[in-house]
């Protein structure tokens, strides 16, 4: 999870620190502390042992003499003895059965402490009940009840104290060379960061205090580490501690709060680093080598994702999934995390044979493209499909084949007929004779209130997906999103390849706005909205905030460090200022999941899409595409009252 790139940004004073070659420090440790508790490490199970006999007999001998002085009678010394002698027996043979003492947990752990906690109350409840029956009573009844909480203090305090002194003596706290460094979120990931920071040998950062929004952590010290304020406290923050790195450790933190960050660290003259985003890691733990340098899919597409594992694993673990599309961005992603919930069989088709290896090998580690998961094929080729789908009956199938960059579809609205529309129809087709379970139609953001070829192309395949809908037993959906970060051919691919070159930046106008999002949270929620979409419904997930396309461009070139400029080139034909995510007549409704809303979307049948002419010329082919639109537009009314 680390950024294997050099560190570009930040730079300043902590290239400054790592220059000259591996980083040098000084680290003081406590060198008897060290090899006492490595002595203790070898004679464990006896000292433990040893040390829990001794908390009991000062617990009873404790709670005996207080019964002297409260009661005025002494308790006898033989009954005290042979109590003591009893409750360690039964509690060395306990821990022994348990296997206390002989390493099963941590010592010092919360799991010690509740393995500890029913040894000890029950050797304790032991000793009061043969207290009890005994004809002459060993001890006053109340001293087995009180002592054993005693008992239960003593051991388990003393095992805490070993635990924070060897932890102690673990730390590296006096690193002369080491980066002063503030901690953004004092949770759990800043606490494991902490840990890590002052644990890890090779670590080259300083904890020197916390931030945190939260307003009851405002007290909080961890380590010794106070929390100073919150992220609108970093320049005092930063004065007062000498801080030179800031480091955003809540993996859950969404985009805003990343920019917000970064803002306020650039402003400050700090560098600024983050965790992974929590759908980034793999097991929810961080440490020093999670962290890295802000990426713009930080600034811009990082969303928290409620995923109902559950619901998901039932339509896919154990079925047949087809993937069309497989080798393209949201195909292949489509595929990696499918193949996760164990599906009885994932087929991949795609027209690209490159792509194709290259998918096959980001999930199995190999790619001889000799094996049946892998289909070379066109959509376009309707026999193809036909018999494919006769072949490998498919229970799922997520449709991802399209074409998808508006400017060249401008140019080519064929092209976008045959593929987005007759295409999908014919994927439909073979899906409803297959007897497909479940279709989901990947569409665009553009097909709410279309303007261009792109849009009106995928606005159709989603009436040609409700048309399925009515005509099949299976379930069949759209699901609606706007664009990807990563993805090939994206706005954030162009100004890479154009800061690398040294600018100008091209931007169509200084307000466009679009909607933003990983491939991996995209398809998160595509597989999500999969399992609760209705038949016939477009599902449409949940994007943030759209984001100025001028401050992406802007947010780019600070990360590079570049001085390239930013150029506008004004709209293009079928471009919009602000996206939608909504047509006008579609409202925003989440009666199930709430990161995915529920618009209904009018059929049309695979006959109408049929007289489009494809051949003809781009104006009167683009003026039938949306004429077709408006056609689907007028019938959406009586669909909202007549559809479930």
């Amino acid at each position: 999870m680390t950024d294997s790139r050099p560190d570009s940004f930040p730079s300043g004073r902590i290239a400054a620190r790592m220059a000259g070659g591996p980083v040098g420090r000084t680290v003081t440790t406590r060198q008897g502390g060290l090899m006492s508790l490595e002595r203790f490490q070898q004679h464990r199970v006896p000292l433990l042992m040893a040390f829990d006999a001794a908390m009991w007999v000062v617990a009873l001998g404790m709670f005996a003499a207080v019964r002297l002085d409260l009661a005025g009678s002494p308790v006898q010394e033989s009954g005290l003895a042979i109590a003591c002698v009893g409750v360690v027996v039964v509690h060395l043979a306990l821990g022994w059965l348990a296997r206390l003492h002989q390493g099963r947990v941590v010592v010092g752990s919360f799991d010690e402490s509740l393995l500890l906690g029913g040894v000890v109350a029950t050797t304790g409840a032991l000793l009061t009940v043969v207290n009890v029956l005994l004809p002459t009573q060993l001890l006053p009844r109340t001293v087995p009840v009180a002592s054993t909480f005693l008992a239960l203090v003593l051991q388990a305090g003393g095992r805490v104290l070993w635990r924070r002194l060897r932890e102690r003596d673990m730390e590296q706290h006096d690193r002369t060379d080491a980066v002063p460094t503030l901690i953004m979120g004092a949770g759990d990931a800043g606490r494991q960061l902490l840990y890590s920071m002052l644990r890890d040998p090779s670590s080259r950062y300083r904890p020197v205090g916390f931030l945190d929004d939260d307003p009851a952590k405002r007290h909080r010290r961890l380590r010794g580490l106070p929390v100073l304020g919150t992220g609108a406290d970093l320049k005092p923050a930063v004065e007062s501690t000498g801080a030179e790195l800031v480091v955003l450790a809540v993996p859950t933190a969404g985009a805003p709060v990343v920019r917000r960050m970064s803002r306020r660290a650039r402003s400050v003259g700090v560098d600024i680093k983050v965790l992974p985003g929590i759908n980034e890691l793999f097991d929810g733990r961080v440490g020093v080598a999670d962290m890295r340098d802000i990426k713009v899919a930080d600034l811009l597409g990082r969303h928290q994702i409620d995923t109902d594992v559950e619901a998901i694993a039932d339509y896919l673990t154990g079925k047949r999934v087809l993937v069309t599309g497989a080798g393209g961005s949201i195909g292949s992603e489509l595929c990696r995390q499918i193949d996760r919930y164990g599906p009885a069989e994932l087929i991949m088709l795609d027209r690209d044979e490159s792509a194709l290896h290259a998918v096959q090998l980001s999930i199995s580690g190999r790619a001889l493209l000799d094996t049946s998961d892998v289909v070379l094929g066109d959509i376009r080729d309707t026999d193809f499909l036909t018999g494919l789908f006769q072949q490998r009956k498919p229970d799922v199938v997520f449709h991802a084949a399209a074409l998808k960059h508006l400017p060249m579809l401008e140019q080519y609205p064929g092209e976008a007929v045959k593929t987005n529309v007759w295409g999908t129809r014919s994927v439909l087709d073979a899906a409803k004779a297959a007897h497909v379970e479940r279709f989901v139609n990947i569409s665009t953001d553009k097909a709410a209130n279309p303007c261009s070829v792109l849009g009106y192309s995928k606005r159709i395949a989603e009436g040609l997906t409700a048309a399925a809908a009515e005509e099949s037993k299976g379930t069949f959906v759209s699901v609606r999103f706007g664009n990807v970060l990563g993805s090939r051919g994206s706005v954030l691919t162009s100004f890479a390849a154009q800061i690398q070159a040294g600018g100008p930046v091209t931007v169509t106008d200084p307000e466009v706005t679009r909607y933003f999002m990983t491939v991996e949270e995209a398809v998160q929620l595509v597989i999500q909205a999969a399992a609760i979409g209705r038949d016939g419904e477009a599902l449409v997930l949940e994007m943030g905030q759209p984001v100025r396309i001028a401050d992406v461009a802007q947010q780019m070139i600070s990360i590079a460090n570049s001085d390239a400029g930013i150029v506008f080139t004004g709209l293009r034909e079928g471009e919009k200022l602000h996206e939608d995510l909504f047509a006008d007549d579609e409202p925003d409704e989440r009666p199930v999941h709430p990161q995915v809303s529920h618009v209904e979307v009018p059929p049309i049948s695979g006959e109408d899409v049929l007289s489009l002419d494809a051949w003809a010329e781009p104006e009167l082919l683009i003026g039938s595409l949306a004429r077709t639109c408006a056609g689907m537009n007028h019938r959406a009314a009586g669909v909202g009252g007549m559809r479930r």
